[in-house]
């Protein structure tokens, strides 16, 4: 029998149920099983609401003494942590659930079934970090990074070739948009850093498709024209399953290939909004491709087999592809009205060629990627011939 005395916490008029329960649960932490300490105080009810307290947590009381349980101890004796706070697990529990990375996880809870992306290597880039970093700082609001006021009198044409561009690029950001945010709910919260990039390149995307409908609709009541080869395009991208297949698809090949076309738009539109529109989208778009490549090419780093799926995704979207026309003749005619800058036969023939130079800078950056993430020079080059005429 132990006969030193407990040690008295004296709650003076604070009552158990008033949070003297959290003098009492403080002085019991560091103790074991069996331990003891008085609990003595000038509420009326304490004795009562003590010993509500204690069978609720497992303890014992006689009298003003309280005896600790081994409740408390069986309760987290099968906790375990979820990783640590500064680094993923290589893979997520389930049964972690929504439970913060490094907290201690009481056992028995329900798993968090619709985040089956579990392995670190399935979705991680050391980029995740710095990329969400910099999205988060570069975040910009249309009404203030515009000067939608600034008028441009273009000729009629010329605003519906803008108007025909415009189009185009909202339904291509539509799928840019619905790609990201069909992944992110499966990506474990372990890998925090991968979802929350997500969101930004959500977010980036739905704000791209409000300002390119804005320029549509500045001088125009009706949007331009949508092609079933487009949407057909667009739609392969929507349903990929594979999150690093789809990511590959968006962003390594379609959003690489964005990155020449707003900056042909930065180039030649004619009309300041939307050149600043096209710088805007680009710096965000940058971003995106940055997490793709990085993405894949710390996969292929680990699974070199993985080029064989790679190439393979490539081709099934081509031959699904096969008997569409591709871009819009409209939109291909626009760009390069945009690129003539006027009606006149020797500009047409600059914009035709201009419009010709940038799908061979689209190629070579498509190649260019391709070998980064290890293809041979003339399989890279072949690969990125087969990419969908629509750009995307």
């Amino acid at each position: 029998m132990d006969a030193s005395p407990p040690t008295t916490i004296d709650l003076d008029r604070l009552g158990v149920d008033r949070g003297g329960h959290l003098l009492v649960d403080r002085a019991l932490r560091d103790r074991q099983p069996g331990d003891r300490i008085r609990v003595v105080g000038r509420d009326p009810n304490l004795g009562l609401h003590l010993r509500a307290w204690a069978r609720e947590h497992g303890h014992t009381v006689n009298g003003d003494v309280l005896t600790k349980g081994t409740a408390t101890t069986q309760r987290w004796r099968a906790a375990v942590r979820a990783g640590t706070a500064a680094e993923p697990a290589s893979r997520a529990d389930p049964t972690w659930g929504l439970a913060a990375r490094g907290a201690l996880v009481e056992g028995g809870g329900p798993a968090l079934a619709i985040a089956d992306l579990l392995d670190r290597d399935v979705v991680w880039t050391d980029l995740a970090p710095k990329l969400y970093a910099q999205a988060a700082a570069n975040q910009w609001d249309p009404a203030t990074a515009i000067d939608w006021t600034h008028e441009d009198d273009l000729p009629w044409e010329v605003e519906d070739a803008v108007v025909q561009v415009m189009t185009y690029l909202v339904e291509n950001e539509q799928a840019a948009l619905a790609v990201p945010a069909r992944h992110l709910a499966r990506i474990h919260p372990q890998f925090r850093e991968v979802a929350a990039f997500l969101a930004t390149q959500v977010a980036d995307e739905a704000r791209h498709v409000e300002v390119f409908t804005r320029r549509a609709q500045l001088h125009r009541d009706a949007m331009g024209s949508s092609t079933v080869g487009g949407r057909a395009s667009l739609q392969t991208l929507v349903d990929e399953p594979d999150f690093s297949l789809a990511s590959f698809l968006l962003t390594v090949l379609g959003e690489g290939t964005f990155l020449d076309l707003l900056s042909f738009l930065e180039r030649y539109a004619p009309d300041r909004v939307t050149r600043r529109v096209a710088h805007l989208a680009r710096q965000d778009e940058a971003r995106h491709v940055a997490f793709g490549q990085g993405h894949l090419e710390h996969r292929v780093a680990i699974e070199p087999a993985l080029r064989v799926r790679l190439r393979e995704a490539i081709e099934r979207r081509h031959e699904s592809l096969r008997s569409t026309a591709g871009l819009n003749t409209e939109v291909h005619d626009a760009l390069v009205l945009l690129a003539a800058g006027s009606f006149t036969a020797d500009a047409i023939a600059t914009g035709w060629e201009r419009v010709q130079a940038l799908t061979r800078a689209m190629q070579e950056g498509r190649t260019q990627r391709l070998v980064r993430l290890g293809f041979p020079p003339s399989e890279a080059d072949e690969l990125a011939a087969l990419h969908t005429r629509n750009f995307m």
